[in-house]
């Protein structure tokens, strides 16, 4: 049987369908070093300027699981290049309006709200798309190198946004277009998307009813995966949230610096992603559930550790261990939930999933603030357990064999 990889062009629409979770990625994380200066070029409050931020999750996660079921009614295609080119639009307003007015506070929320909406239909139709695409174990693969892409982006777009503030604060904004409208318009020419069966004929009782047996047969399987990778992402940016208040209180360690010694277990995490996805390509299937569960063993083992760590060696050490233990878990449970429905009911599916990853990751900061004041040991000994306790789901309700396709199931 002929690979994907071998097909002509799979590296060219491959690399457009990577570029829009790099893409997506920086919605946030360019504009956070950077917020300083944005509060102080616009004269906000920390509240104001906070709303910058939200003003983009908020909508970003509320519109995600209507993208996918539009996506699995029009195409993803035809849902995720006007996304993009929303997602841009919405930055060069912001851009504009900083330069051209006086006051231009609202103006900003108004391009990030439009910013958010696009960006609901992006990363999770890329990684539907691929599950669409690509049939065999190689999409184990490249849901990795996708991963990998999104965290990549996690890890250049603070060091990118710092560098572009020092041209100006509003400089990042403008960017926002100049990558998202020619990705847009690449994965619309560029990248071939497979035809969708009753494509904007099926009716919605026919749909919802197929969606309501996907959940009948897996539903226990698909909410421990969906539980799993919410967990993993929201402990690891709450846990990057709480080092970058320590790297400053404790060690006097703030900007750039920080933010490089930050950039080290979400590069662990891309790496391990990229690798671990190689790996469930070679192996059986089956062994995809002992990679989540032991993905989550290895975040619970790395918790403890920081629990009592006095040094910041071992530290950093530990914070290694649960980006590498993060980087397993996702792709393995990307394949789960690609997996889990056929090409007409996959957008939803895999949506549902990206809204409880974007809201594991926008909760994670503000939640792991919040019960820090309990004191770091009884602090992490509760996020271990709880981190503990999403090990246990995963072990006791995800099936593989339910979740797969057999062509899935048995190859390797």
């Amino acid at each position: 049987m002929k690979k994907n990889s071998d097909k002509p062009g799979f590296k060219l629409w491959f690399a457009v369908l990577n570029a829009v979770p790099f893409i997506m990625v920086l919605g946030n994380s360019m504009l956070i070093p950077i917020l300083p200066n944005i509060k102080s070029a616009m004269h906000l409050t920390l509240f104001q300027v906070g709303l910058i931020i939200t003003a983009f999750s908020i909508p970003a996660g509320l519109t995600i699981p209507f993208a996918g079921i539009a996506s699995d009614h029009w195409g993803r295609k035809t849902i995720m290049a006007p996304a993009l080119i929303v997602y841009g639009l919405g930055g060069l307003i912001a851009g504009i309006s900083s330069i051209v007015l006086a006051q231009p506070y609202y103006m900003v929320l108004v391009g990030r709200i439009i910013q958010g909406i696009g960006a609901g239909g992006t990363y999770q139709l890329a990684m539907a798309l691929t599950g669409d695409l690509i049939q065999s174990k190689e999409r184990t693969k490249a849901l990795g190198i996708l991963e990998a892409s999104n965290g990549l982006g996690k890890v250049a777009s603070p060091i990118a946004g710092a560098a572009l503030g020092l041209i100006a604060w509003f400089v990042p904004f403008f960017v926002y277009g100049i990558l998202a409208i020619p990705t847009a318009l690449a994965v619309w020419f560029l990248v071939d998307e497979p035809p969708i069966k009753n494509k904007g004929r099926q009716s919605l009782t026919q749909y919802w009813g197929r969606i309501k047996n996907i959940f009948k047969d897996k539903g226990l399987s698909l909410t421990a995966s969906f539980l799993s990778g919410m967990a993993a992402l929201f402990i690891l940016f709450g846990v990057l949230s709480w080092l970058s208040d320590l790297l400053e209180k404790g060690y006097g360690i703030e900007g750039f610096t920080s933010g490089l010694l930050i950039a080290i277990p979400v590069g662990t995490m891309a790496l391990t992603s990229y690798l671990s996805g190689s790996f469930f390509q070679q192996v059986k299937a089956k062994f995809l559930k002992t990679g989540i569960t032991a993905g989550l063993s290895f975040i619970t083992l790395a918790l403890l550790v920081i629990s009592f760590a006095d040094n910041i060696y071992v530290l950093f050490g530990a914070l290694v261990f649960l980006g590498f233990g993060v980087g397993v878990v996702l792709p393995a449970i990307n394949t789960l939930i690609t997996g889990a429905a056929s090409t007409g009911e996959r957008g939803i599916i895999t949506c549902l999933y990206g809204s409880l990853r974007f809201f594991g990751v926008a909760g994670g900061p503000p939640v792991f603030g919040i019960i820090a004041t309990m004191g770091k040991l009884p602090f992490f000994s509760a996020v271990t357990a709880a981190a503990a306790a999403a090990t246990v789901l995963s072990f006791l309700f995800i099936r593989t064999e339910r979740m797969l396709p057999p062509q899935l199931l048995h190859e390797g």
